[in-house]
């Protein structure tokens, strides 16, 4: 059998968990007693510290391991001590998009797109729990029977999102979006086939000439992504105000403001949400302001600044198609408090935005820029969407619907 696979095997087992178990509980104890604070050394250092100490524990209990279980055991209870355990390595692993958690014993990854198995897990619910109380607590948040759910961002700008029982019935749940230092480019978005150069040429001019655009797709498809892209076009002397429930942009620009939302406290107070920084944002006399994510009453008030002097505001929407987004906005904009009729909103949002940008995630996992649509005129029944370019699946071809030929 392939040694890869002989470890996988035996990180696997019970056996294997028991002693990982058992040896963890003796490195706390011989650390307590030496007065040891194993995080202020450097990884080298602790790395080098924890093998010694597997050997001799290996040696001294006279076990049936060889060296390169024993190096995975000395990998596995440093990772246990200093990092998130079991997920260490996905964490470190810059191809692994997403981290999911279903209990002790199912852990997958996303990688290309494509969701799949790990041969890891934990040791049981206490194990999942511990580690993400050691995720959370840098954080200053924590998890427990009284909050059963928890969203954080790791310093990296990760997404996290914990949920443990009594409300998650199979075990504690942990789902990590990872943040990428280095933000995809538009070569390498053009090498990835998600976007043609005559696309992010037209895209260019629309961002500099101060146009509106929504950014709509799917969850996963990349809506984030792109919109950090044309983000990245806006003229330097600008002065861009960004708000997001979890920093996840990252503008290479000179005059950037970034807000983030603030979560209720225990006590369900001291919240800062969307709508309360847009509303700020407006007095910070901004340019443009670009919201991560339009998900509740502040698309209102973002609708508002699109109308109102900040043209070249940008946000992004979960919606399947242009149309569903222009019903999105309507349903969002009645739990804000709108109670003018359909008319009047209808031509706000035409007066508000410019473009629909729709990205979305195909069935082999590669994301891909389906069209951009031009928000036109209200007549009264149907907003006018006038399609520019558009992504032929048969041809595997975007084409540009202003002249009818391939982009």
């Amino acid at each position: 059998m392939h040694a890869a696979s002989q470890s996988s095997e035996f990180r696997l087992t019970d056996d294997y968990q028991a002693l990982k178990s058992r040896l963890h509980q003796h490195l706390i104890r011989l650390l307590e007693d030496r007065g040891v604070d194993l995080e202020a050394w450097s990884h080298a250092k602790a790395r080098e510290f924890i093998r010694g100490q597997v050997r001799s524990y290996v040696q001294e209990k006279r076990l049936p391991v060889n060296q390169n279980e024993a190096e995975l055991l000395a990998e596995d209870t440093l990772n246990e001590l200093i990092g998130f355990g079991p997920i260490q390595s996905l964490v470190d692993d810059d191809g692994v998009s997403d981290i999911v958690v279903n209990g002790p014993d199912q852990i997958f990854t996303e990688r290309d797109g494509q969701l799949s198995a790990e041969s890891l897990r934990f040791s049981d619910d206490a194990h999942v729990i511990r580690v993400i109380q050691r995720i959370l607590a840098p954080l200053g948040r924590r998890v427990d029977e009284s909050t059963p759910m928890v969203d954080a961002r790791l310093p990296d700008g990760s997404r996290v999102n914990a949920i443990i029982p009594p409300i998650a019935l199979d075990g504690p749940c942990v789902s990590i979006r990872k943040f990428r230092e280095n933000p995809l480019s538009d070569r390498e978005l053009i090498r990835l086939g998600s976007v043609t150069r005559p696309i992010l040429d037209y895209l260019q001019a629309q961002v500099r000439a101060r146009r509106n655009i929504i950014v709509i797709g799917g969850t996963g498809s990349g809506k984030t992504t792109f919109l950090n892209l044309i983000s990245q076009w806006v003229p330097p002397g600008e002065r861009i105000v960004t708000i997001e429930d979890a920093a996840e942009l990252r503008l290479h620009h000179g005059h950037v403001v970034r807000l983030e939302t603030r979560p209720p406290n225990l006590e369900g107070e001291r919240q800062v949400s969307a709508r309360d920084l847009v509303r700020n944002a407006l007095r910070m006399r901004p340019d443009r302001i670009i919201v991560g994510e339009g998900r509740g009453d502040e698309v209102l008030d973002m609708l508002q600044a699109m109308n109102t002097g900040h043209d070249g505001s940008m946000t992004t929407l979960h919606a399947n198609s242009p149309r569903d987004a222009v019903h999105r906005l309507q349903l969002l904009a009645g739990f804000a408090g709108f109670t003018g009729d359909q008319r009047a909103f209808m031509h706000q949002v035409s007066s508000a935005l410019d473009l629909i940008v729709h990205v979305t995630r195909l069935p082999s996992g590669k994301r891909r820029l389906l069209s951009i649509q031009e928000v036109g005129e209200y007549d009264g029944r149907d907003l006018a969407l006038a399609e520019l370019f558009g992504y032929d699946e048969e041809g595997d071809v975007h084409h540009d619907r202003r002249g009818g030929g391939a982009a």
